[in-house]
């Protein structure tokens, strides 16, 4: 299995984290909520698998690049 990085595309406060280390995602699963210039910015998984790490919490400010979440892919197949 491997693991994918979800990072910050952009400079943004951290307004909502909707998941929690050992949940199930799925692509287009919501994992947090960005703000940024009073836009509010999903950020959603992209791959099937298990969140292993959050390194963000709600009001946390973050930079382009920052780790948001690590997923442990895993295959649906199997």
């Amino acid at each position: 299995m491997s693991s994918h990085t979800l990072g910050a595309e952009m400079v943004a406060n951290v307004h909502t984290v909707f998941v929690a280390v050992g949940d199930t995602v799925a692509p287009d699963t919501e994992v947090v909520l960005l703000e940024s210039m009073k836009m509010e910015i999903p950020v959603l998984a992209e791959v099937d698998g298990v969140v292993r790490e959050i390194a963000v919490a709600p009001g946390d400010s973050i930079q382009e690049g920052d780790v948001i979440a690590v997923i442990e892919e895993v295959d649906r197949d199997e």
